[in-house]
């Protein structure tokens, strides 16, 4: 074969293999075919300069970054690792050789016009387009402000775990998936991130690749699920012949931008049909807002089937997050030098760094552009920052505004017409502002009423003048002068506001304004204006409202308003403007109630009552006590709503939800609850501790294992139980059903396997052979095997049908705790109990193929992936673990629980894992980041077990407190951000003066909150670890706090500036204390350190040496000359604040940081030694006046306000009171079940308060010993109580182990002393103690019962239709037992029973959200 043929044959497969316009696979192809010519001798021939010219071809792409380089590396390791000696020798002389004496084209150079074969052949010049389209879209791009934006893997993604988005894009653009989606919330920079990854593609297309960027901007494509690629081509100028040009030889990266502003549905990629046969070949990088999707979002997006491994091999997706601190600073100063705003860089940092609320809305990119816009005309820099308080909806005020008077500048400068020069003077004389808004405003409620809120408007002269499009984009001068001043840009006939944001921030404008809204004030005859502090007059009242102020005179709701014909519930965009403007304004928050009030009488008012009631529930108002009677509020959000002792008689509540809610003495009795949503059910009760919990694959039924032999079987219809499975002797550790859901394998530490026939509640086989206990068994996916583990070390395999042993695995050294069948059923998965490893187990050849080793004790779980493409396991060393099952590579660990895993489950998708944890919670997990989603709590004990319901939408839980809970995971709702501390309370206080709260927590933060209304009016950041202790100047104008970090800091309570960051410990500072007269303050350390600071100068006056272990606290006394301190080395030391001399030294002590305090006066000292027993000291003689004998470990002790008395709490859940003069216990009192965690006495000393391990707070009363309130239904562990330090109001704050902070008001007297939840700043679970729920229509069963269960009271409406077919099961009944009849069944009785039904109402009539 001619040599020259076979040069030019490898120099061509050598220019395909660097040119990356081909795939990957005819790449590899070519590769591959240069070898076979190496190799082939006898078709190719042996020529030496052709197999030297190949030599020299791969070594030049092993080079080459697009060459291939691992691919042709490995087949040049390959070609000289077979050769013989003399080939060898053409390896080292082509090492030797200049490559570029062999010239190899690694890449074709785009056409600069078309080639002589495609003017031959009458191809059009789609690269002369192509050229003028870049050459347009780099122009449009310009010189924009950009900071590359960093994202997450989910929406459920910590933002912790970011990363920089474009890597993850290249990635995907260098992969063989096919679909990106990119995800944000409003203003978080998906469409600059498109332009600019558009702009970054079209400079890279003439060098590298030949695939061709697109740019889609969805909503200005009609119906674009059809055909989108070609329209898009046709509004770029593209003939006919050049798109199929391109549809035929060329490949695209479609941008999709705006999937939600076109409001689809539909899945882009599969309607179009990309990469079909025939069709366009395209990858596609798609965004859409977050808040725009549901559940089940990735069905939207995801190529072909979500549930194929394929599908989701195709798809990715990540998360804008917020800008972080350094990108704030990198687009400040991007920003400064390209506009040279009024404000310098600096200017704009010290304006972020001193006014509280900008620092988190500047996190967004839309809110950091307005914020620099507008900033200099909102914010005097002279003035006091501190106290400047800037929202989202001042900023859109502020940027509006400056938009119009720019506008109407740029207008006055501008050469109008006669006609338009007049209209111009119009405006200005009536305010061309105002006008403008007015414009906008009608322009955004418009959009929604006549085209759904779709974003962009098409509008031709001829065809639109009739219609409402004629209104705001006419020929008229005025018309035509405000379009074009106010924020809103134009593309041939199509107009759109220049961000969506700007269209929802309209139509909330036009629901805010008030100018309806009649009335008129006693005190104040304008009242109605803006910023009036006027009130309810309304037959119920929210917190913060008085009636003594307005005397109504016409109170009429606006019809017209966008809140009477549209729903608002799933417009989380406008409910945020709304929210904003409740909170701001109180004759807003009037309105609302108002449409809430209307709809009591009229039902037309039912869709504005509804998005009312919404908005006031997310901004955070309190409806305790309202009287909500009567009112309609269908399909209303009102999840995690606060609700107690509200009136809600005769209401129309379907289809409304109540997750989270706080509804406790409610009054629901008659309302209508057709299809309301708690998010959760009933969960199960259980006589025994509940080992196990297993869901049938077809999801009909739920089986449960208990700890004393027992299995019971329940429908997930009802949730009754409907089978009993008995015949173990010990606990049943592990149940599992058969694929076909008709049998059930349970595993024993009676030593048996044993199989049942679920339905016939049968045992079918008692497998036998194990020694020790079983700990685990598995069904096979086929059905046809069970496999078994045991305490022995040993797995068995059994046949399912004949209950013989086929195999025993033999490896493990220790306990077998978990076993598993691979989803292929080729493999078996064992953990390992005494040896810590997973093995992996060939079940054809009895071989291990892997140990797994990584965790650090027991393996209690292990579970495949359904895709079979990762195995998880959890241990008792508290983490989860993901391993790659060919390999065996751990690929991420998963870490939060609090104590060990005993249980996972993957869910049926394959991108959430479930577990349960011996620290009394279920985790939610995102697969393939790692990150916790959410935590499910409610148990009180351990979770053996927790399980995914096949049919989707519910979370089971099994646990040792007897109980198993059901979680509705998809049920809808959004939350309100919660506010509290991320971690748990560790300290909380009052300042003196009872204005404010102040909490510390393990979140590394301290909060100020707002008594009045529960807001976090500071939240102070610095500290990097847990922050320990606080301590309140007495002045109250200083925190300081002890951290985790080593660190003390003194913070400014007005300003919350960090005054001062002190250095000096060299571990924890665990105790922190100021001096009665603030001048100094004391802290100790994990090392037992105490070190005395000048408050003022922040110097380290003294250091006090003595303690050897962690000093858990330090308290001065009354008088300032002594410091006490609390240690764990069972030692508390008394300390002489002039000397700074040792005075006494009191052993035999447990250390806890809460039992030693002062008597108020400071003479006595109470002391808890020994375990459960009080000292009394005379401070000054360090006599003993009385031991104390309580009944446990004391945990607390505190003084009441005159030093009479004190309590103390212990470890068994009592308090006891003592006389302080005589030693005598005056009460002991119980109620509390589990361990005391804090007390405080009222302000004057006639009640006091205590909380507890078990999640209960209780109110005592001094005199009587009698308890007069007990709060329940709280979350967490109460960390932290106290009492508010001024006399004008009986209130407390609690802090709770889940990071809450709540306020409570004790009212009433004597026996009708209650205590009323003022706010809180989260509440996660439902509540609904003591709520009534008499005759309540169309409640279902099941919520029936999960009311019940959480302490409702009454019982509901039994509907007619139910009585009638309870009736006729009695007749049939009855009928059965008579002898067989011929005569016929009269026809009275059938039609009495028909025209029951058939007079009922229907309870759930569909209302029209």
């Amino acid at each position: 074969m001619d040599p020259a043929f076979q040069w030019g044959v490898c120099q061509r497969l050598g220019e395909i293999v660097g040119n990356q316009v081909w795939d990957a696979r005819t790449r590899r192809s070519a590769t591959a075919f240069l070898g076979e010519i190496y190799l082939n001798h006898d078709d190719w021939g042996h020529h030496a300069s052709t197999r030297e010219w190949i030599v020299i071809i791969l070594m030049q792409l092993s080079a080459f970054a697009g060459g291939l380089q691992q691919y042709t590396e490995a087949l040049l390791q390959e070609l000289e690792t077979n050769s013989d000696a003399k080939d060898k020798e053409y390896f080292r002389m082509c090492r030797e050789k200049d490559a570029r004496s062999y010239p190899l084209k690694l890449e074709l150079p785009p056409l600069a016009s078309p080639s002589l074969l495609d003017r031959v052949q009458n191809k059009p010049d789609v690269e002369g387009t192509l050229r003028q389209l870049r050459k347009q879209r780099l122009k449009e791009r310009g010189n924009a402000v950009f900071i590359q934006p960093q994202a997450k893997g989910s929406l459920k993604t910590s933002d912790d775990q970011r990363f920089p988005l474009i890597e993850k894009v290249n990635e995907f653009l260098n992969s063989d998936q096919k679909v990106f989606l990119l995800l944000g919330d409003s203003g978080a920079g998906k469409s600059t991130f498109n332009l600019e990854l558009e702009c970054n593609l079209w400079n890279d297309y003439k060098k590298t690749t030949g695939r061709i960027p697109l740019h889609i901007n969805l909503p200005a494509i009609d119906k674009p699920e059809q055909d989108m690629i070609a329209k898009q081509l046709r509004k770029s100028e593209f003939t006919e012949p050049e798109i199929r040009e391109l549809k035929v030889h060329r490949k695209f990266i479609l941008i999709c931008d705006g999937y939600d502003e076109s409001q689809q549905t539909h899945n882009l990629y599969v309607s179009n049909r990309l990469n079909q046969p025939g069709e366009w070949n395209a990858q596609m990088v798609i965004s859409c807002r977050s808040e725009y999707l549901g559940v089940d979002y990735r069905d939207r997006f995801q190529p072909g089937d979500r549930n194929s491994r394929s599908g989701s091999g195709l798809f990715q997706e990540a998360v804008i997050t917020p800008f972080a601190a350094d990108q704030v600073q990198d687009y400040i100063k991007q920003y400064v030098l390209i506009h040279q705003p009024l404000w310098e860089a600096k200017q704009y940092e010290q304006a972020l760094d001193l006014i509280p609320s900008l620092k988190e809305l500047v996190r967004n990119p839309f809110l950091m552009t307005l914020s620099l816009e507008v900033l200099p005309r909102m914010v005097d820099p002279s003035e006091h920052l501190s106290s400047t308080q800037v929202t989202r909806v001042a900023l859109y005020d502020q940027f509006v505004e400056h938009w119009l008077e720019r506008g109407k500048k740029r207008l006055s400068e501008k050469e109008l017409s006669p006609q338009a020069k007049a209209a111009f003077e119009s405006l200005v004389d009536e305010g061309f502002t105002q006008n403008g808004v007015d414009f906008l405003k009608k322009l955004a409620m418009a959009i929604y009423k006549e085209q759904g809120g779709q974003p962009i408007v098409k509008y031709s002269r001829f065809k639109d003048e009739e219609t409402w499009k004629a209104a705001f984009f006419g020929r008229e001068e005025e018309k035509q002068l405000l379009r074009e001043a106010i924020p809103l840009t134009r593309s041939g006939n199509q107009h759109r506001f220049i961000h969506r944001s700007l269209l929802e921030y309209g139509l909330a404008l036009a629901i805010y304004d008030p100018h309806d809204w009649k009335e008129s004030a006693i005190s104040e005859p304008a009242s109605g204006r803006r910023g009036s502090t006027t009130s309810s007059t309304y037959s119920f009242n929210v917190d913060g409202t008085t009636e003594e102020e307005i005397t109504p005179v016409e109170q009429v709701p606006d019809i017209d308003s966008p809140l009477a014909w549209r729903y608002f519930i799933n417009d989380p965009s406008v409910l945020q403007f709304l929210c904003e403007r409740v909170n701001q304004d109180p004759v807003f928050k009037k309105q609302l109630l108002g449409y809430i009030e209307y709809s009591k009488t009229d039902e037309k008012w039912r869709k504005a009552a509804a998005n009312a009631i919404t908005i006031l529930v997310r901004s955070g108002e309190k409806f305790h006590g309202a009287d909500l009677s009567n009112i309609r509020i269908p399909g209303a959000d009102l999840s995690y709503g606060m609700f107690d002792s509200a009136n809600f008689q005769d209401s129309d509540l379907r289809k409304v939800n109540l997750r989270g809610a706080w509804l406790r003495q409610a009054d629901l009795s008659r309302a209508q609850m057709s299809g309301v949503q708690f998010g959760e059910l009933p969960f199960i009760k259980e006589d025994n501790e509940v080992y196990s919990c297993a869901y049938s694959p077809d999801g009909d039924s739920l089986a449960v294992s208990l700890i004393n032999g027992h299995i019971n079987v329940y429908s997930t219809s009802k949730w009754e139980k409907i089978q009993e499975l008995r015949g173990h002797s010990d606990p049943v550790r592990k149940i599992a059903f058969s694929p076909s859901s008709k049998q059930l394998v349970s595993g024993s530490a009676d030593s048996t396997v044993r199989v049942w026939d679920v339905e016939a509640e049968s045992c079918i086989h008692s497998l036998t052979g194990h020694v020790l206990e079983v700990n685990c068994v598995a069904y096979s996916p086929g059905g046809d095997m069970i496999a078994s583990g045991d305490d022995e070390g040993t797995v068995r395999v059994w046949d399912a049908g004949t209950g013989n042993l086929r195999l025993i695995f033999i490896g493990h050294t220790g306990y077998v705790m978990s076993v598993v069948y691979s989803p292929n059923g080729r493999q078996i998965a064992s953990g390992g109990g005494g040896d810590y490893f997973l093995r992996l187990w060939d079940i054809e050849t009895e071989i291990c193929l892997h140990t797994l080793s990584g965790h650090e004790s027991l393996v209690w779980g292990v579970v495949y992936s359904p895709q079979g493409d990762r195995l998880a396991s959890c241990s008792s060393d508290t983490t989860i673990r993901l391993w790659d099952p060919e390999t065996g590579a751990c690929i991420r660990i998963l870490s939060g629980h609090g104590s060990g895993v005993n249980s996972l489950a993957y869910s049926l998708q394959g991108d959430a894992i479930v577990s349960a944890g011996g620290d009394n919670t279920v985790r939610l997990w995102n697969s393939e980041t790692g990150t916790c989603i959410q935590i499910l709590t409610g148990h009180s004990s351990d979770v053996m077990c927790a399980a995914f319901s096949p049919k989707g939408g519910h979370i089971a839980g099994a646990s040792m407190d007897k109980t198993v809970r059901l979680w509705d995971a998809g049920s809808g709702g959004t939350r309100q951000i919660p506010v509290g501390h991320s971690g748990a309370v560790l300290s909380l206080k009052y300042t003196p003066l009872g204005d404010q709260a102040v909490s510390s927590g393990t979140d590394g933060t301290i909060r100020l909150w707002n008594l009045e209304s529960g807001d976090c009016q500071r939240a102070l950041s610095g500290h990097t670890d847990w922050v320990r202790s606080i301590a309140i100047s007495p002045r109250g104008d200083t925190v300081i706090s002890a951290s985790d970090d080593f660190t003390i800091r003194v913070w400014d309570v007005e300003t919350g500036v960090c005054r001062q960051t002190l250095t000096g410990h060299d571990s924890w500072v665990t105790a922190i204390a100021y001096s009665p007269r603030g001048d100094q303050f004391a802290s100790g350390d994990r090392d037992g350190m105490i070190k005395l600071w000048n408050a003022e100068t922040g110097e380290c006056s003294h250091i006090l040496i003595g303690h050897t272990y962690q000093v858990t606290s330090i308290v001065y006394s009354p008088k300032g000359n002594q410091v006490a301190s609390n240690s764990d080395d069972d030692t508390a030391r008394f300390w002489d604040t002039k000397s700074w001399d040792c005075l006494h030294i009191l052993e035999d002590h447990h250390g806890g940081d809460r039992t030693i305090a002062y008597s108020p006066l400071g003479d006595i000292l109470v002391f808890a030694s020994e375990g459960s027993s009080l000292k009394l000291f005379d401070v000054e003689s360090w006599d003993c006046r009385h031991i104390l004998i309580g009944t446990a470990t004391v945990r607390i002790v505190a003084f009441s306000p005159s030093g009479d008395y004190v309590t103390s709490g212990y470890e068994d859940g009592t308090v006891k009171l003592w006389n302080v003069e005589t030693g005598s216990c005056l009460h002991t009192l119980t109620g509390h079940t589990e361990s005391i965690t804090s007390i405080v006495f009222s302000l004057n000393g006639g009640e006091l308060v205590s909380g507890s391990y078990d999640k209960t707070v209780q109110l005592w009363d001094v005199v009587s010993g009698q308890c007069r309130a007990v709060i329940q239904d709280l979350n967490r562990t109460i960390e932290r109580i106290a009492w508010n330090p001024t006399s004008d109001t009986d209130c407390f704050v609690i802090g709770c182990g889940d990071g809450s902070v709540r306020r409570w008001k004790v009212t009433g007297e004597g026996d009708q002393r209650r205590v009323r939840l003022c706010w809180s700043t989260t509440n996660e679970l439902l509540s609904v103690r003591e709520a009534l729920i008499q005759d309540v229509r169309g409640l279902s069963q099941l919520n029936k019962q999960l009311l019940k269960q959480r302490g409702a009271l009454g019982e509901p409406f039994v509907r007619l239709r139910e009585m009638s077919k309870r009736l006729i099961g009695m007749s049939s009944v009855v009928s059965g037992l008579k002898k067989p009849s011929n005569r016929m069944v009269p026809d009275s009785g059938s039609s009495t029973v028909h025209s029951v039904v058939v007079a009922e109402k229907p309870e759930d009539e569909e209302h029209d959200s």
